[in-house]
């Protein structure tokens, strides 16, 4: 069975509250030579989830800004996916697990009051 767009995750259930913790590597595009450019393909981020109850990696594109958010910071992920990626071997498949997500954001990120300016006379 192949799942072209993934497993799409029910976040709250899956993952519960998230906190930020830190940047865990930044993935690189390989040039036609087989070595490594400077240009970044994503970032994974290593986030404490409390419905897993351990620290889950999450990667987002590079064309995403880097995340550098306050440790413990509440967070959530925009339209997270999960898939795997299989490796052949000679008994049978070893399965690796990863998630993926459009971004990164704050939880209840409150908009900044701008400060009105003041009126004299009044």
């Amino acid at each position: 069975m192949r799942l072209a767009e993934g497993i799409v995750i029910d976040k709250d259930k899956t993952f519960g509250a998230l906190k930020f913790s830190a940047l865990r590597r930044e993935v690189r595009v390989n040039n036609e030579d087989g070595t490594v450019s400077d240009e970044i393909r994503e970032r994974t981020y290593d986030l404490k989830s409390r419905g897993q109850g351990q620290m889950i990696q999450v990667s987002i594109p590079a064309a995403i800004p880097l995340k550098d958010y306050d440790y413990n910071a509440e967070v959530e992920l925009i339209n997270p996916v999960a898939d795997t990626v299989a490796t052949a071997t000679f008994l049978g498949a070893d399965v690796d697990w990863y998630i993926k997500a459009e971004d990164i954001a704050l939880k209840n990120k409150q908009a900044v009051p701008h400060p009105q300016p003041q009126t004299k006379g009044k």
